[in-house]
């Protein structure tokens, strides 16, 4: 059995990338012949022929035509419009090698982030403890006034670009003007540094009458997290906790292993040894005829322990427990007898989140508060084209009572918007105390919906959404990370 961890950097090998390219070109109508930018968008659409999860009915080569395309990305994206996704893939992307650094925990960027809160004013709405914005004092919930010496007030597109060129594009700096929570106001300098990610934002037990309950703020499913989570859930089982909230408001997913783990430190043990969840590969996958993968080449140890070289092509994607595509649940660690968990989400919520959910539904009472998940039932794993990782997806999982297709996203029990004006596990902030008013109680407060409008702008609470969501640049994905079997 194989550690096999797709990110390309997490394998000590060399991916084959346009030499590998152009031998499985050879069979298309493309002849293996052109420009390496021709062969790149050959090879893109090549790997969705065989590999993509929505792969039924799509277009021979010759009438697709990917090389009369100006870009890459213009390739992938007539992928995404063909019929066969029946409009659902707003899932796949190209990338510079970004998405695997930050899945193994290292990130590169200024370690913040911000959202428009319900009065319309730009807040922190999380920072990274060993990041540069944590370095400068930045912190959840502040006002930020200035970015680049320009307002965030919302006026047209261009204040929405300069937010997103500042804060999320490539610059080596960025400035800052930042009201407190007191009202004194402050100027600050990020500079972009490499830094480890910490995805536990905020942890703490509460007493609620005479129960303990606990609490996770995790943002991230990085490879790295498990040995974060492990020692935290033991405290959790020395304060004797019996609910436990999860807040996952802004995390888009990551690892799949990561998920699997935090899965086995909630769930029950009375499970162990039933079926958590399956993960059906596309079916040219599992009938063993994307041949395609045999150009994703590593090296690694077999079942004989000997060091070799291996194609993506040498696994089995069948649906099964021997081929490593059915999981069971395998209690972790020494917290059990959870009575209920609750999860507090947003639309941001994707992918690796929800499949924690999906798992824990059918074997103990999960409740979810806030807004209605992303919706990301796929996942994929990455392709090494040339210079760049494709990612587009490749299978589906579906939990214990073959639950899935949640591609609308998963409702919740409470609706109600985000606080950006209280910290992480302060119990004020309306997600965590509607969770907190449940534990007490066994309802939720009796308040139904959010003001429609901003109280000091007159902004409506859909305009307000609708710039949050192009400020929204989480990584949302489900990349495959655990360990699969050879054929042979």
């Amino acid at each position: 059995m194989l550690r096999k961890i797709f990110a390309h950097n997490a394998f000590f090998c060399v991916l084959v990338g346009v030499v590998g390219l152009a031998s499985s070109c050879k069979k298309s109508d493309s002849n293996g012949k052109g420009t390496r930018a021709e062969l790149t968008k050959d090879s893109i659409y090549l790997y969705a022929q065989q590999t993509y999860f929505w792969n039924a009915g799509m277009p021979s080569y010759s009438s697709f035509n990917p090389r009369k395309y100006s870009s890459n990305e213009a390739v992938l994206n007539a992928i995404k419009a063909l019929p066969s996704t029946g409009g659902k893939d707003k899932y796949s992307f190209i990338d510079d090698g970004t998405v695997a650094t930050e899945l193994g925990g290292v990130g590169g960027d200024y370690g913040f982030s911000v959202n428009y809160d319900g009065s319309n004013l730009l807040r922190v709405k999380y920072v990274y403890s060993a990041s540069p914005a944590a370095a400068v004092g930045l912190k959840r919930g502040y006002q930020v006034t200035k970015v680049n010496g320009k307002t965030t007030i919302r006026s047209s597109q261009s204040d929405i670009d300069n937010l997103n060129n500042g804060i999320f594009g490539d610059n080596p700096s960025i400035s800052l003007t930042v009201v407190k929570p007191d009202g004194s106001s402050e100027d600050v300098t990020i500079q972009r540094k490499t830094y480890n990610i910490n995805p536990i934002l905020s942890s703490k037990t509460f007493n609620v009458g005479a129960k303990k309950v606990g609490y996770v703020a995790f943002n991230t499913f990085t490879t790295n997290a498990v040995a974060l989570l492990d020692p935290l859930f033991n405290q959790f089982a020395t304060d004797g906790i019996s609910e436990l909230i999860v807040d996952l408001r802004y995390n888009g997913g990551g690892s799949v292993a990561t998920a699997e783990a935090l899965t086995n430190l909630i769930a029950p043990s009375a499970e162990n040894g039933k079926v958590m969840y399956t993960t059906y590969w596309t079916k040219t996958m599992r009938d063993g005829a994307a041949t395609i993968l045999q150009n994703q080449k590593f090296y690694a140890e077999g079942n004989d322990k000997v060091v070799r070289l291996y194609s993506y092509y040498d696994y089995s994607y069948k649906p099964t427990i021997d081929a490593g595509n059915q999981e069971v649940f395998a209690k972790r660690g020494t917290l059990n007898g959870l009575i209920r968990v609750y999860f507090l989400v947003l639309g941001g919520t994707a992918s690796a989140s929800e499949l924690l959910i999906n798992n824990l539904k059918p074997v103990m009472d999960v409740k979810l508060i806030g807004k209605q998940t992303y919706g990301k039932p796929v996942g994929f794993f990455s392709l090494r084209i040339d210079k760049n990782d494709l990612y587009i997806p490749q299978f589906e999982t579906k939990n214990q009572v073959d639950e899935g297709g949640y591609f609308n996203g998963l409702a919740v029990n409470k609706n109600i918007a985000d606080d950006l004006t209280k910290d992480f596990g302060d119990p004020s902030e309306k997600l965590l105390a509607e969770a907190l008013n449940y534990s007490a109680t066994g309802n939720f407060t009796s308040y139904l919906k959010d003001n429609s409008l901003s109280s000091t702008t007159g902004s409506s609470r859909q305009s307000i959404d609708n710039a949050n969501e192009k400020l929204d640049h989480e990584f949302k994905g489900m990349v495959e990370t655990r360990k699969l079997k050879l054929n042979n």
